[in-house]
């Protein structure tokens, strides 16, 4: 009795398909949950599958990815895909605990041991209302320049090397003292309290002097 009752419960289980590996071939990324073109196996076509990710995080895998297919109640015609992989970019030699996010041209986010993350790419883009850093010891940046589209406002000392240009705008205008060491101050002319001293002249005992020579 119990060899029919077997043999009954495997001729029902190939009736069930299970979980089993595929191909995917194209990717439509529009719809509320990401529908996939799958090849199976035998050269099976499956049109339709729903690409299920988490919450939060999405993903349009190139064609030729790795899926794995789970046949909702054992129905191929219900296939969802909850994993996908691709071997020849999927970046590797990662630490035990590291984490990575990558795509096939190279660009990559890596969560490292030491609490470091890197990032690499082309460009980097960020928009947002408001940007914070908080640094507790140093930014730094490496870079030939860095350009800024309006103010820069600085709350604590500036130093620089290599001297500094400015212009444009209503000039440049200093709160405070100003003290120049070594160098030479070049001008067309100087105003001090009202006085151009380029072209001042003054009272003197043998009358008006003349303006200023070099």
């Amino acid at each position: 009795m119990w060899n029919k009752v077997n043999q009954r419960i495997q001729q029902a289980l190939q009736n069930i398909r299970q979980a089993f590996r595929t191909i995917t071939s194209a990717t439509d990324s529009s719809t509320k949950v990401q529908m996939l073109q799958l090849k199976g196996l035998a050269g099976e076509n499956l049109d339709g599958a729903e690409y299920f990710q988490h919450y939060g995080f999405t993903s349009n895998p190139l064609a030729g990815s790795m899926g794995i297919a789970i046949p909702l109640n054992g129905s191929t015609s219900h296939t969802v895909i909850v994993a996908t992989e691709h071997g020849a970019y999927r970046l590797t030699a990662l630490k035990p605990g590291e984490v990575a996010l990558y795509t096939d041209e190279g660009a990559k986010i890596v969560m490292k041991r030491g609490r470091i993350i890197e990032t690499e790419c082309d460009i980097y883009r960020v928009k947002c209302k408001t940007y914070e850093v908080e640094a507790e010891q140093s930014a730094g940046f490496t870079t030939p320049k860095v350009t800024a589209s309006q103010e820069v406002i600085v709350a604590g000392k500036i130093t620089g090397n290599g001297g500094m240009a400015v212009s444009g705008g209503e000039g440049t205008a200093f709160t405070g003292n100003v003290t120049h060491t070594g160098g030479t101050i070049t001008s067309v002319d100087v105003t001090i309290n009202g006085i151009k001293i380029g072209t001042h002249k003054h009272n003197t005992p043998d009358g008006m002097s003349d303006i200023p020579v070099n």
